[in-house]
C-alpha cells in the first residue's frame, strides 16, 4: 500500500521527513517534489529499490543516474571535478541543472554508465529535497518522474497516484511544481556541454 503525505513548500513537517527517510532506508522508493518535476528517489545503496525504478521507468543500463545532494561539499566524494568544472557548477547550484562527471569508486557501479563510467550530480532548490537529504545524511539516488514514452516529468497529484499506487512506498505532494525535468551538462570533456535542454537556462552554457 502506497502511503501519501502532503508536505508545506515552504516548511516541511519535521515528523513526514522523518518517516519519508525511514522508509528510503528500509528499502523503499519514493517521489518527491524538486525544483524541476517530480522524481524517483531510493537509498543509494539499494539494488532492489533501483530495479524497481527501472521497471517503472522502462529504463535500459545505458540511463545516467543522478545522486542529489544536499550541497557541493558531497561533490568530491562521489565525482572526478577539476576546478573549472567546479566553478561552473557552484555557479548554477542549488538549481534546476543535472551535471555529468565522472564517477569516484564511492558510487556503486550498477549506478554508473556502463561504458563512460559516470554519474549525474545536482543540488536541488526545493526545501522538501534538501530536508529529505539533510535527514538522510547522504546522497539520494534519483531519477525524474518521466513515464515511459513522455518527455515532460509527472506534474499532476492526481495522475502521480493513478499511475503509482501500490508501485511505490511513499508519494509526497508538496505543492505545484514544473514538469519540465532537469537541463542535463556533460562536464567530461572539462567545458560544458548542453546534452538535455530543461528547466536550466542552456544559454548560460553557451561560449
Amino acid at each position: 500500500m502506497t502511503q501519501y503525505f502532503e508536505l508545506h513548500p515552504d516548511n516541511p513537517q519535521q515528523r513526514l521527513i522523518s518517516q519519508a527517510v525511514a522508509i528510503i532506508r528500509s528499502g523503499g522508493l519514493i517521489v518527491y517534489p524538486t525544483d524541476s518535476g517530480y522524481a524517483l528517489g531510493c537509498h543509494i545503496g539499494d539494488k532492489k529499490a533501483l530495479d524497481r525504478v527501472r521497471q517503472i521507468r522502462k529504463l535500459d543500463n545505458k540511463h545516467n543516474f543522478t545522486l542529489v545532494c544536499r550541497d557541493l561539499s558531497e561533490l568530491a566524494t562521489f565525482a572526478r571535478v577539476d576546478n573549472t568544472s567546479f566553478r561552473v557548477i557552484k555557479n548554477h547550484t542549488p538549481g534546476p541543472y543535472t551535471f555529468i562527471l565522472r564517477a569516484s569508486p564511492e558510487v556503486p557501479k550498477r549506478l554508473q554508465h556502463p561504458k563512460r563510467k559516470t554519474i549525474g550530480i545536482r543540488v536541488p532548490d526545493n526545501q522538501i529535497a534538501l530536508a529529505l537529504l539533510e535527514e538522510l545524511g547522504e546522497p539520494l539516488m534519483s531519477t525524474s518522474l518521466i513515464m515511459p514514452g513522455e518527455s515532460m516529468t509527472l506534474a499532476d497529484e492526481d495522475e502521480i497516484y493513478k499511475q503509482l499506487n501500490g508501485r511505490v512506498e511513499l508519494i509526497i505532494h508538496g505543492g505545484y511544481v514544473s514538469d519540465v525535468p532537469t537541463t542535463v551538462v556533460d562536464m567530461m570533456d572539462g567545458f560544458p556541454q548542453v546534452l538535455r535542454y530543461g528547466a536550466g537556462n542552456p544559454e548560460e552554457f553557451k561560449s
